[in-house]
């Protein structure tokens, strides 16, 4: 069989599904995990931090070594991580003495392979021939979308079927995608990366206030996108009191839709849109979908709240790489990297934050006695406080590309 950029471009599309089962399969058992192991908010939400701050690490291991070991050798490595790590979840909190030693241990080795992913891909997509560059990263984005809505999707149902007690098994499924992409990637052709003369340096991006916004919007777009993400699950059980199912099908899962059809659409037609004007949009909207799931008090309004939310942030992780690798046409592995690490900062503190925010409102004898005057448990007071503070992500959003507009060398993507 002769391999071509097809072929490439596909396993990178398969390659963003597996990051997507990485960051959001944990979430759908947080239930399991939070009732089996009898862990805190805090402990699951530190779970979160944990698999963001090691994709941090391996960020920035990537962005040192990829170049030198090669974009293939890299991503035949992450993909490993990812598998190991994902049988992993599934057995290590079986065997440990601490269950919970056992998660972390596993969501360390699969966030290895989730961050050498995250940097790897969008240059490799980024460098395949083709125009329309920003149409082409929104696209290849749109596929962790609807990776997440496969995972929720089947994940739920496999849980409905057989019931809780064979979610160990649900991991080792799906860790059957990375090995399937191990192979591709191990054959598909890849273009050679610029020479190391010719790419700009972290220094020389650092010097760039164009370049100290971006990773602002990064910083942004990764915990307004991740907390929703994260939490949607456990806030939609636990905070408005909704079935397993219909939370997850309602929250979680069409929150991915909703962030998959923005992106497939800004795929195909975003070369005719203003990417700024859209991104400052969206932070509005995402605003406003944090206020009225964490303040509303009819649950299906506040579900259709988490799910348009996944509209709102559909562009802002892709948009921000758009608009970045537009200005910078040499950063290379550096910029993707550098860009990749700040995302998962705030993929890795908004979640963990409102974790944090949660607990503590849990023991603010002013806030529960607020919330039950609206009828409110103690964990519903909780969570809707830790949604409604997490709105501060997409309000930096907004303020990002507002100091954006003002930079007048910009050049957009057209």
């Amino acid at each position: 069989m002769r391999y071509t950029y097809k072929h490439t471009l596909h396993a990178c599309y398969i390659g963003f599904i597996t990051q997507a089962i990485i960051n959001n399969l944990g979430p759908l058992l947080f239930i399991i995990f939070h009732d089996a192991f009898q862990i805190s908010f805090e402990m699951i939400g530190r779970l979160i931090l944990i698999n963001f701050g090691i994709q941090i690490a391996a960020d920035l291991l990537t962005i040192k070594y990829a170049d030198r070991i090669g974009y293939r050798t890299s991503a035949v490595l992450a993909h490993v991580f990812s598998a190991v790590g994902l049988i992993g979840l599934g057995v290590f909190p079986l065997i440990f003495p601490d269950p919970y030693m056992g998660l972390v241990v596993a969501v360390m080795i699969y966030a290895m392979g989730g961050g050498i992913i995250e940097v790897l891909i969008s240059p490799i997509v980024d460098s395949l021939p083709g125009d329309a560059k920003a149409s082409a990263m929104s696209l290849l984005h749109s596929f962790y979308c609807w990776g997440q809505v496969a995972v929720v999707i089947i994940t739920t149902t496999i849980i409905a079927l057989f019931g809780t007690d064979l979610w160990y098994l649900l991991p080792i499924l799906w860790a059957t995608i990375p090995i399937y992409n191990f192979f591709r990637f191990m054959k598909v052709p890849l273009i050679p990366t610029l020479p190391e003369g010719e790419k700009m340096s972290l220094k020389q991006l650092f010097s760039s206030r164009l370049f100290l916004i971006a990773l602002l919007l990064m910083m942004a777009a990764g915990s307004s996108e991740l907390t929703m993400a994260q939490w949607s699950s456990f806030f939609a059980e636990k905070g408005l009191e909704v079935p397993k199912i219909m939370g997850d099908l309602l929250g979680p899962c069409l929150f991915a839709v909703f962030m998959g059809i923005g992106r497939t659409v800004y795929g195909f037609w975003g070369h005719k849109m203003d990417l700024s004007k859209t991104l400052l949009a969206s932070g509005v909207l995402c605003v406003l979908c944090y206020a009225t799931a964490s303040l509303v008090q009819i649950p299906i309004v506040a579900l259709m709240a988490v799910a348009l939310c996944g509209l709102s942030i559909s562009l802002m992780w892709p948009g921000t790489f758009s608009l970045t690798a537009a200005s910078f046409p040499k950063g290379g592995t550096a910029m993707f990297g550098a860009l990749a690490i700040f995302g998962d900062v705030g993929a890795a503190v908004g979640p963990w934050m409102a974790g944090v925010v949660s607990d503590l409102a849990q023991k603010s004898s002013q806030l529960l006695h607020i919330g039950s005057s609206f009828g409110l448990t103690v964990e519903q007071t909780g969570l809707k406080t830790g949604m409604f503070v997490s709105m501060i992500f997409p309000l930096l959003m907004i303020i990002g590309i507002l100091l954006l507009r003002q930079e007048k060398k910009l050049e957009l993507p057209k």
